[in-house]
């Protein structure tokens, strides 16, 4: 980030202001087409390219390398009297996080469509979650002066796949070598195009339809002749309400539809009183009354971005609610959701600095941030992405939007002992970043996992970890920890005895065992009788069990499922001890699994697999392959969805993300849940754990 000294746009009231958001698949030309916005606003000299790395929107480094977004880039311009604030999302589903941030910012999407590329199953995806929450939605088919464009066709898809009220504004018009030279505008009438005049007229009944406005269905029937002027406050009521959506054309490069766009943006957008604001609470879950996009309410705004920055720190970016931010304001940070937002519940009192407003990487100072505006602070300490910001004296706090759980392990080492102490701070900035990665350190096998939401995103975490952080790391196979536990029944003595002069160890300790039920766990009892062993030393027994038990006979492989029982031994008046009767009892394990044999078991889990019906059998074919066991599926029919439920070994969900993505085109989705541990074939045996 850097400071800009070219004036932000003046704060505006909400009617004044729109948060749009540029939602579609990777290479729809999102960025492209926003570049091209802003040029036409006056905010840009001139456009950059992605290829060449110079977008204003696409700074990261990662991006520039990459050339494509991996990030939500943000700016906001001025035209006509309105403050726009443009989001652009990633396309590529690793990044579903930046995406969904997007979307909890803006109170409209505007779909980017490639007239080359069509409508693909993610993309109508995406907009069934946007209308499972009352997102508006538009389109606009980009592209059109590439080879094999069609625009026409494109538009026919839209209408098909996305489903009703699809509605054609612009139609292309194209010159006498059949470039494209411009756009027809259906909104005013004398259009010159094939099917003009009948797409005119379901255009404006599908406006009249969803407006409700029975003045202008008079006027229409009366066979007045209605101009853009007339529809256009009645297509913004029908765009705001979530029904109707328009489709419009352009050719960014070119210049061609991007005036009819933003005309469309400022005129036909709903502003952030009419999207609504979403629900809050108090920071301890009591109710809190209703918001409202109001400047002179309380204040609650959420951090939708976080960025680290070498020079001004951390950078939130901010989507206010409800009152009005300014500079050097007291604020309290709530920050709730728990270990699977990627940090604890918090709450902190901070001051805010500076309050800017984004173009890009540059950040330009403004006296104010009212409700409905989108604005960047640096340096609040404690404010992570998903937290809300309010005021001391009346904290609310505003529920996190919906995640995925990411489902892609790394496992990372150091390189060094330098780059070890650096990596723990460097990863704790990384997950206040980024909502979707989790940071764990595994318990059974030690190893240090980042849990991403598929490969492109744990590529792009390493090399934000190299890059801007300098801290060198390896990759290394994930393992999938193994256990084992008892081929059978047996009896074994553990004995420790060693008197070679002064004070010697003495212990003997009679154990027999037997495999337990699954998932039992290691259990222990004592039927010595006698007092062979004294009381005193029988918890010390079972402490040298539990503890070689949870080491491991064979290649650390802990042994699980096991009933031990000590029923004899013996005991020295002076050279016992709980020290001893430990290593007894350590050692009487050891000789149990070399009597018994042990059998090595592996994990499995429970998965719930969501896709489209169509791909249910491909998901099921990509299971069995996987030594999966299907129990079951449930269909949707109101979604399109099907979740097919299985049983499958842990070792082989690695890769399982990128994989799914692969047999549904992007469309698929699982969650996981650990059921147990089951005997694991030879083959994997023959693996080191």
């Amino acid at each position: 980030m850097a400071r800009d000294t070219v004036p932000a746009p003046a704060p505006r009231e909400p009617a004044r202001v729109r948060n749009v958001a540029l939602v579609g698949h990777a290479g729809a030309g999102k960025t492209t087409l926003a570049e091209a916005l802003l040029v036409a606003t006056g905010a840009l000299p001139r456009a950059g390219r992605v290829e060449d790395g110079t977008t204003c929107l696409d700074s990261d480094d990662v991006e520039v390398r990459q050339q494509r977004s991996v990030t939500l880039g943000v700016a906001t311009v001025e035209h006509d009297g309105t403050r726009i604030t443009l989001l652009d999302t990633p396309g590529s589903p690793d990044f579903v996080g930046e995406l969904r941030a997007g979307l909890r910012a803006a109170d409209a999407a505007l779909f980017v469509v490639s007239a080359v590329g069509g409508v693909d199953a993610s993309t109508v995806q995406l907009w069934e979650e946007c209308a499972a929450v009352g997102m508006p939605r538009a389109v606009v088919v980009t592209q059109l002066d590439r080879a094999r464009a069609d625009a026409e066709e494109t538009v026919r898809l839209c209408q098909t796949l996305l489903g009703a009220g699809v509605y054609p504004v612009h139609l292309v018009e194209r010159g006498a070598d059949g470039a494209v030279s411009g756009v027809v505008n259906l909104l005013q009438p004398g259009a010159q195009a094939p099917d003009a005049d009948r797409l005119r007229s379901e255009l404006i009944e599908g406006i009249i339809g969803e407006s409700e406005d029975e003045a202008l269905m008079e006027r229409y029937l009366a066979g007045d002749e209605l101009v853009q002027a007339d529809l256009m406050s009645d297509l913004e009521t029908a765009v705001a309400r979530g029904h109707f959506h328009p489709v419009l054309c352009a050719a960014p490069l070119q210049g061609i539809g991007l005036d009819a766009l933003l005309y469309l943006l400022v005129n036909g957008f709903p502003c952030p009183c009419e999207h609504g604001c979403p629900p809050v609470t108090r920071p301890d879950g009591s109710p809190a009354p209703a918001l409202r996009c109001d400047p002179d309410g309380p204040l609650v705004a959420e951090v939708v971005k976080t960025t680290t920055d070498p020079y001004l720190g951390r950078v939130s970016l901010l989507r206010v609610f409800s009152g009005t931010l300014t500079p050097d304001t007291p604020v309290h940070v709530s920050g709730h959701g728990g270990a699977e937002r990627g940090h604890p519940d918090h709450d902190a009192d901070e001051r805010v600095g500076a309050v800017s407003s984004p173009l890009g990487a540059a950040l330009r100072p403004v006296a104010s941030a009212p409700a409905g505006d989108v604005c960047a602070v640096a340096r609040l300490t404690s404010a992570e992405t998903g937290d809300t910001l309010s005021s001391p004296g009346d904290p609310r706090l505003v529920p996190p939007w919906e995640l995925p759980v990411p489902q892609h392990p790394v496992a990372v080492e150091a390189a060094s002992r330098s780059d070890e102490d650096r990596l723990g701070p460097a990863l704790s900035r990384l997950a206040a970043e980024d909502p979707t990665l989790r940071v764990e350190r595994s318990r059974d096998t030690g190893q240090l996992l980042l849990w991403c939401v598929g490969e492109a995103h744990g590529e792009v975490l390493l090399e934000r970890l190299r890059t801007r952080h300098g801290v060198a790391v390896s990759t290394v196979p994930v393992r999938v920890p193994m256990v084992e536990t008892l081929a059978g029944p047996a009896r074994a003595t553990g004995r420790l005895v060693k008197q070679s002069g002064g004070h010697g160890q003495y212990a003997v300790v009679v154990v027999e065992a037997e495999p337990g039920e699954p998932g039992s766990g290691v259990t222990f009892e004592q039927r010595v009788i006698g007092g062979a062993v004294p009381s005193q030393y029988h918890g010390s027994v079972e402490k040298g069990i539990r503890a070689q038990a949870a080491k491991g006979v064979h290649d650390d492989r802990p042994l699980v499922d096991v009933r031990f029982v000590l029923v004899d031994g013996k005991a020295h008046s002076v050279d016992s001890s709980d020290a001893a009767f430990q290593s007894a009892g350590a050692l009487a394990v050891r000789e149990l699994a070399a009597a018994a044999g042990t059998k090595v078991l592996e994990p499995w889990c429970e998965v719930a697999v969501v896709v489209p019906g169509e791909h249910v059998g491909a998901v099921m074919s990509d299971l069995s392959g996987r030594r999966a066991r299907v129990t079951g599926s449930d269909a949707d029919p109101d979604r399109d969805r099907t979740t097919v439920r299985a049983e499958v070994p842990e070792v082989e969900l690695l890769g399982y993300a990128g994989a799914l993505r692969s047999v549904s085109h992007g469309t698929g989705s699982f969650t996981r849940r650990a059921l147990g541990h089951e005997p694991a074939p030879a083959s994997l045996v023959a693996v080191p754990a």
